[in-house]
């Protein structure tokens, strides 16, 4: 992330003003590489292009905070290639972790791998080192140790359907599964820190806690990401849940989460009466329908129309529900950011 982006993440978590309304969105590989003109398999076998890729957003949009930034992630297969899942690649198309025999055994027998070389961990830490010191001259630096949550990783290894099935028959070993899990994600959010000593910051993704009950997420979510964001105490807890959100905004404060991307289908309003004054908020302009596929006017009708459901700014960073969408246009960003720069003028 750039320096000078961090510091303001910083000021708005505080609930300090910054120079500019803040605008960040999350990049990874579902839109740079369509954007930078190359193939997914390119961007992700390639690291001069993956580098280029967040460089080039960098200098196109100077302005916007780009959450984590320079990202070494291998789509939805990092941290289920640990588990020894089969991955599946094409040419142009998002990648995906063939999952394992959803059985009672087989969950309650899941082993933990070692981050340090199995699957794809070790190549993203080559990545990350290797290009380092290229970083830090665009003044730029590592400032979050990512991963995807437990509820998420146990999803991609036993199958989503499957899974949910385990934690209503087979809770038990669903439990026990989950718990190795975020022991497995500690290890991983560790060595990033060991490696990388400029990251503050822990940033975790999972949607598939917002298919959850109340009872259900006290159970299974709850302590697992408590566990975890306390582990770090990281100046910035950040965590993306794109789907439904507002049985997690209510315990962000205890879990200690204090900047969260929600889905567009909350407003601001809805999410900050659950999860309170000093949880930064981070969206929440539909991605797909209007960031990606609208018209430059409706982008600037969108923004316009978010930001008035807005009563106080504080603690807001304006962006899209969600990550940065495929095929999402220069010419929309642009128009996405110059809308909010004029909106309080």
């Amino acid at each position: 992330m750039n320096d000078r982006h961090w510091e303001d993440l910083l000021k708005v978590i505080k609930g300090e003003k910054t120079k500019e309304q803040p605008v960040g969105f999350i990049i990874d590989s579902p839109w740079l590489p369509g954007w930078h003109g190359s193939t997914i398999l390119e961007y992700y076998t390639d690291p001069v292009t993956w580098f280029e890729a967040n460089a080039g957003a960098q200098e196109a949009f100077p302005d916007v905070m780009f959450l984590p930034g320079y990202w070494a992630e291998y789509g939805m297969c990092t941290e289920p290639s640990a588990f020894g899942t089969k991955l599946v690649w094409a040419e142009n198309d998002f990648p995906h972790p063939v999952k394992l025999r959803c059985t009672t055994e087989a969950v309650s027998s899941l082993e933990k791998p070692d981050v340090k070389t199995d699957g794809l961990l070790p190549f993203v830490i080559s990545r990350m080192e290797k290009y380092e010191e290229r970083l830090k001259r665009n003044g730029c630096n590592y400032r979050f140790a990512s991963s995807r949550g437990p509820l998420n990783i146990a999803s991609f290894l036993f199958g989503t359907t499957d899974f949910m099935m385990a934690l209503a028959i087979a809770p038990d070993e669903a439990a026990k599964a989950l718990s190795v899990i975020t022991d497995f994600v500690i290890d991983w959010l560790t060595l990033q820190y060991e490696k990388f000593p400029e990251i503050r910051g822990v940033f975790l993704l999972d949607d598939i806690v917002g298919f959850l009950g109340q009872p259900d997420f006290e159970t299974f979510v709850l302590p697992h990401l408590k566990r975890i964001y306390s582990t770090f105490d990281p100046e910035v807890s950040f965590f993306h849940n794109d789907a439904s959100g507002l049985i997690t905004a209510s315990y962000l404060e205890e879990i200690g989460i204090n900047l969260f991307n929600f889905s567009f289908n909350h407003s601001f309003e809805e999410i900050r009466k659950i999860a309170g004054e000093r949880v930064t908020l981070v969206g929440n302009l539909p991605p797909r329908d209007v960031l990606a596929l609208g018209t430059p006017a409706a982008v600037e009708a969108g923004v316009i129309a978010m930001m008035r459901t807005v009563k106080d700014n504080k603690r807001i960073i304006w962006s899209c529900g969600g990550g940065m969408p495929p095929d999402a246009s220069t010419e929309n960003i642009r128009t996405f950011i110059s809308t909010v720069r004029s909106f309080y003028k």
